[in-house]
């Protein structure tokens, strides 16, 4: 994981931004292979309940990620705009279910750390935040959202 010093300091960020339950959040554009709209998910009998469930992509099976229940927001709810945000990551991908893409950004400012009112688990999930002419963007941390301790013990609980 990079430490947050050197998370705050970027030049230009690109960014790939979306709504989650009324707020504007984003990921690094360097995150993410593409968005799709909402695919058929099965969800997974004894899974926590950030894991939505899975969902074949192109013949690969992807596991789907209601990033809102991670951030302790309440759980997704599908509709038309409802997307999913494919991420890359070093152990495969997977699939963040979000209410609608909204924009492409780049922003030419460093990203202030997160809220300190912020629960621990919560902060660790951004990379950090931004103040723009339409308001705070909530920057992800794609690495450690698949690394979130959920995630992490369906991993390693995996033949």
């Amino acid at each position: 994981m990079v430490e947050r010093s050197s998370m705050t300091d970027e030049a230009e960020l690109r960014l790939v931004c979306f709504e989650l339950r009324g707020q504007e959040f984003a990921f690094p554009i360097a995150h993410v292979r593409e968005t799709l709209a909402v695919q058929p998910i099965t969800r997974v009998f004894l899974t926590p309940p950030c894991l939505a469930g899975v969902f074949s992509l192109r013949g690969e099976v992807v596991p789907a990620v209601d990033i809102g229940v991670l951030l302790g927001l309440a759980p997704a709810v599908v509709g038309d705009s409802t997307r999913i945000v494919i991420l890359r990551h070093a152990l495969g991908t997977a699939g963040v279910i979000v209410d609608r893409i909204s924009e492409q950004r780049r922003l030419d400012q460093a990203l202030d750390a997160p809220p300190p009112s912020l629960p621990a688990e919560v902060a660790v999930l951004l990379r950090g935040v931004a103040a723009t002419p339409t308001g705070t963007v909530r920057v992800l941390d794609a690495d450690a959202i698949l690394d979130a301790e959920p995630l992490r013990t369906l991993r390693e609980a995996a033949p």
